[in-house]
């Protein structure tokens, strides 16, 4: 009896919520011959539970964002506590194709200055032109029409180079880190058109090249950085009324703001110690006067905007436009004295000066940038951080109930280095509860994690348009979507819904008819070799190359029966309905969608 596409997606339900409730022992799989044949061939060393094939794949799977053909074999040959030192230092890996692929891009490198200068928003690039809108530039008027249409491709172009990266990159697992600290230190692309600006140097400039570094150095860049700065608001955050100042606020702005408690906070409960950190709300208020002042300048100031800051810079007493005060020469001199656009500085004409008391530490009054510092020295060298982020990467790399023994361990690590990412991360992924059987495909995939490891397993081309970011749109991750500052879940219960499911479904249906912008479905070594053979014979293949060679019964039987689990229900998605594929490649679609592939 061919089974049904209820019983199917009730078997993927099941199967992720098994993985979602750690530890448990693997569901019984079906192995094929290939993969008997391979196991034991080099033992398992005595405190892993795994075996030496189980834990190829399984470094694979937590280390890079899935195997590509070939990769197993490699790593194999190596051995895989050579593969993990290997990926431990990513600035000893030449990564050639990368680099060409990505000099196709224009916006990557540029800062946000560089950004704002080139591709202004469309409505000053309009402006500039002289013209009314967009639809009054002509067709031939091409050069116009680039400038008005680059603001969009400087927040595309970021998040098509992201899936690349994660697809061709060779220093995999400093990718992996620099996604772990991207959704760590999360922030949102749509919440103002000038974060288009702040993205990619955030991405590119401050976080990848920390990824694997000190935790401290991380936190500081952060801190700086226009994206966060601006994001939670902390650039116009300024002393209360009544506080005393490390300088006289000369500028008219610099006297109508207040303190804006949202980076002091976030800062606390999510990028350091955690929500059970042991700090409280008289600890956030304290951590907000000590950022006060810590800003950037969004964009240069319109004429206007410099006249009013004249006019807050007059002499005492003095009327505007009188005196011996030139309101033109002023103007010029703040506006020469005035940072570039998207470079940090401190304003000491905002600056709470007061003296401030955080987590028991005293931070004597009359300071300036050093009350800021000493804060993230603070908040970087405390317990509850090194425990909170043990936490997260434990969850991370092993599974979504981190083990206490482990998460200690990592702790220790983690203060005696003084926050070595590196050495961290090292202690987890050669744990033995990182090579134990429980922790064996315990994880579900996150929808960028499923598109990118589908196009690796299927030896994709990179694509250069922003097709492949809005399929992980659609399955529920946007990239630089996420509203909220605690960044996407980490747990297999957040993306089990059984819309989500589907979406995984069609999206496996999709790539076997083709329709995964740079992936063909039959492009794997062994699919030409394939074609002529029996039906179990081609599901064995498949299990083989997609699969790590193990299934459940009940993910088999839909493979050999070739029942497409979505027939009454027909798959669609940017180009409309999805035309089932046949054969061989229906296999890859089905496997593409089965639950042994949504895990790592």
């Amino acid at each position: 009896m061919r089974p049904s596409f209820r019983a199917f997606v009730a078997s993927i339900l099941l199967t992720l919520v098994a993985a979602a409730c750690a530890p448990t022992a693997p569901r019984p799989a079906t192995t094929t011959p290939h993969l008997l044949s391979s196991i034991g061939t080099s033992g398992p060393s005595a405190d892993r539970e795994q075996t030496a094939d189980e834990q190829v794949q399984h470094v694979l799977s937590r280390l890079t964002f899935g195997a590509r053909p070939g990769d197993v074999a490699r790593v194999r040959a190596m051995g895989v506590d050579a593969f993990i030192a290997q990926q431990l230092r990513p600035d000893r890996i030449p990564d050639q194709r990368l680099e060409e692929w990505l000099k196709q891009f224009e916006t990557l490198d540029l800062t946000y200055a560089d950004l704002q200068e080139a591709y202004p928003r469309p409505n000053e690039a309009l402006q500039a032109l002289g013209a009314a809108n967009r639809n009054s530039l002509s067709q031939s008027d091409s050069a116009a029409r680039r400038v008005v249409e680059g603001f969009r491709r400087a927040g595309a172009e970021v998040q098509t180079a992201r899936i690349g990266r994660a697809l061709l990159t060779d220093q995999q697992l400093n990718e992996v880190m620099t996604d772990f600290w991207l959704n760590h230190f999360s922030v949102f692309g749509g919440k103002n058109a000038l974060m288009r600006y702040a993205i990619p140097e955030y991405e590119n400039r401050t976080i990848r090249p920390r990824a694997l570094g000190k935790f401290r150095d991380l936190l500081g860049a952060v801190a700086k950085s226009p994206a966060m700065l601006y994001y939670l608001d902390n650039w116009q955050s300024a002393a209360d009324s009544g506080r005393p100042r490390l300088d006289s606020p000369r500028l008219a702005q610099a006297r109508n703001r207040g303190l804006n408690e949202n980076f002091g906070r976030e800062l606390l409960e999510l990028h350091t110690l955690g929500v059970d950190g042991g700090y409280t709300q008289q600890d956030v208020i304290q951590v907000a006067r000590a950022l006060t002042g810590w800003t950037f300048l969004p964009q240069k100031p319109r004429e206007q905007e410099l006249r009013q800051m004249a006019e807050g810079a007059r002499r005492p007493g003095a009327r505007p436009g009188t005196g011996r005060v030139n309101p033109q020469r002023v103007q010029r001199a703040i506006a020469q004295r005035l940072p570039e656009p998207g470079v940090f500085y401190f304003n000491p004409q905002v600056h709470d000066a007061g003296e401030k008391f955080v987590l028991g530490t005293r931070l004597r009054a009359g300071r300036g940038l050093a009350d800021g510092e000493e804060v993230l020295d603070l908040v970087a060298r405390h317990p509850a951080t090194a425990r909170h982020l043990a936490t997260k990467l434990v969850r991370r790399f092993v599974s979504d109930d981190p083990p206490e023994e482990l998460v200690d361990r990592a702790a220790e690590v983690f203060t005696s280095t003084d926050g070595d990412i590196r050495e961290v991360v090292r202690a987890i992924v050669t744990s033995p509860e990182f090579f134990s059987r429980s922790a064996f495909r315990a994880k579900v995939k996150t929808p960028f994690e499923v598109v990118v490891s589908a196009l690796r397993a299927l030896d994709a081309q990179p694509d250069a348009t922003p097709r492949t970011a809005r399929i992980v749109e659609q399955l529920g991750q946007p990239i630089y979507g996420r509203q909220t500052p605690d960044g996407w879940p980490d747990v297999a219960s957040e993306w089990m819904g059984t819309g989500a499911i589907l979406n995984r479904i069609n999206f496996g249906i999709a790539a076997g008819a083709g329709r995964l912008p740079g992936a063909r479905p039959l492009a794997w070594p062994g699919a030409s070799a394939s074609l002529s053979a029996s039906r179990t014979e081609q599901v064995d293949a498949v299990i083989q190359t997609f699969l790590g060679g193990r299934v459940s019964p009940e993910t088999r039987e839909i493979l050999i029966s070739g029942s497409n689990p979505l027939q009454r229900t027909p798959a669609t998605d940017d180009e409309g309905p999805i035309r089932s594929a046949q054969g061989l490649a229906q296999l890859v679609g089905l496997a593409l969608g089965a639950p042994e592939f949504q895990r790592r």
